[in-house]
């Protein structure tokens, strides 16, 4: 299949694993293009406008990416705007596609003791996203995630649940 644009959601508290894993994947390997905010979104959208935020998230990264990938630390469920990148993937409007959805946990995270982002999980339980443990070595097993990912989008069988309420601040 073809090389998909990515968006990485992310908690900036990780940025050194989150950019170890972007070089690793998308510039090492060439497994996808990478769509990422920078670490002065604050200043880059100044606002506490939750849609407003949300369509710039959507209009500047989002438009032509294919999959979300959220890379999963301890405090990533906590953070607003990784929940409403998570709503703004999930989103289907004649501007944005939806996309397709995947959770990965960074190195030396797994299901056990992380939790995962609640509007994630809401679409894991719906079949929708899938969450996977952090492909060391086989590049091959992302690209086919990122693949199965993209092919869910497109497939009606797959329901999305973008029913939560939008976190309003950072959960403690």
């Amino acid at each position: 299949m073809a090389k998909h644009k990515v968006f990485i959601s992310h908690y900036h508290a990780d940025d050194t694993q989150v950019k170890d894993f972007v070089d690793k994947f998308a510039k090492q390997y060439g497994v996808f293009t990478p769509k990422i905010v920078g670490d002065d979104y604050d200043t880059t959208i100044n606002s506490d406008d939750s849609e407003y935020i949300m369509r710039r998230i959507r209009e500047d990264y989002l438009t032509d990416s294919t999959v979300t990938i959220v890379l999963i630390g301890d405090e990533t469920w906590k953070r607003k705007y990784v929940d409403w990148e998570i709503a703004s993937t999930l989103r289907n409007d004649p501007n944005n596609k939806r996309s397709g959805l995947i959770g990965i946990f960074l190195p030396g995270k797994n299901s056990n003791n992380t939790k995962i982002p609640e509007r994630l999980q809401d679409n894991v339980d719906t079949g929708y996203a899938k969450v996977y443990r952090y492909p060391d070595y086989a590049y091959s097993e992302l690209e086919k995630w990122i693949d199965e990912a993209y092919e869910r989008k497109e497939d009606n069988n797959y329901k999305v649940d973008n029913s939560r309420p939008l976190y309003r601040y950072n959960r403690s």
